[in-house]
């Protein structure tokens, strides 16, 4: 057997052209705010990305750059203006930060209606209650991707590798209001050698760690569908978090790069537009 791919492009492109007709139907043009502090090559690449993206779908990108020695309070006062300056729709800032700022602190000083990342505790709150307009990015690209498989999720034994804020811990929320019955694994499963059993159940296996072949093949469940969001370079190739050769078992898999990555950058387009909406 021979897995089918679930490529993301296809789905980015669809939605693309609904952020497009939504962003008409707004009657002017967003403006998202973008924030680096500091110097990292992989920001700023992920920020040429995000401009290349918002420009083509017709929305303003606003780059602000810090010095890396910007203190938590500095960067919390620029945030407060962006949040007071009604011409902004949205906010984002990018990653990592410098050592003495944290971020969890900064991601609650963004107001809730511009906080296009999802990340605010108001945000994180309403995907608890299903009532979320805003989702962190990479966990609405993977409940994108299951939604364009076909895969009825209600019962479904889905396990969720990986339990940061920005995936795993929303993406477990999100599945439950799907009513899958989920299992999150960390690193006391690993400690506890429970991964490869957990694995082994999955129906549905999310794998969100960023260590490249962490997932065995023969870990794989016959039939499995598998997303890995995992992005990991090595010998200069892209790779992810599940052995590629689990493409034998599975029934459908997300390619690495072509699957997950794609999409992460539109969803936080449509997340601008759904500010915009909010803050009417």
């Amino acid at each position: 057997m021979s897995a089918k791919l679930l490529e993301g492009k296809p789905i980015a492109e669809r939605i693309k052209e609904e952020i497009k007709k939504e962003i008409e139907a707004l009657g002017r043009r967003p403006v998202l705010a973008s924030v680096l502090v500091g110097d990292n090559a992989g920001a700023e690449a992920y920020v040429k990305s995000q401009k290349k993206t918002a420009e083509a779908l017709g929305i303003e990108y606003q780059y602000h750059k810090l010095g890396g020695d910007a203190s938590e309070e500095s960067l919390g006062r620029f945030i407060d203006k962006l949040n007071n300056d009604n011409g902004v729709g949205g906010i984002i800032i990018q990653m990592p930060l410098p050592a003495q700022i944290d971020y969890k602190k900064i991601s609650r000083l963004i107001s809730p209606v511009k906080d296009i990342e999802g990340m605010h505790p108001a945000n994180i709150g309403k995907i608890i209650f299903g009532n979320a307009k805003i989702l962190p990015p990479t966990a609405a690209s993977v409940m994108e991707l299951l939604a364009a498989s076909g895969i009825d999720l209600y019962g479904k034994e889905v396990v969720v590798v990986g339990h940061s804020e920005i995936v795993g811990k929303p993406l477990a929320l999100l599945l439950l209001e799907k009513f899958a019955t989920v299992t999150v694994c960390h690193i006391g499963t690993s400690k506890a050698q429970k991964l490869e059993e957990h694995v082994k159940s999955a129906e549905i296996l999310i794998v969100a760690v960023g260590r490249a072949a962490l997932i065995k093949k023969d870990w794989v469940k016959p039939g499995a569908v598998v997303i890995d969001v995992g992005i990991n370079r090595v010998d200069g190739k892209i790779v992810g978090d599940v052995e590629p050769e689990a493409a034998e078992r599975a029934s459908i898999i997300t390619p690495v790069p072509g699957g997950v990555g794609p999409l992460t950058v539109t969803l936080l387009m449509r997340n601008l537009v759904e500010a915009v909406k909010l803050q009417r």
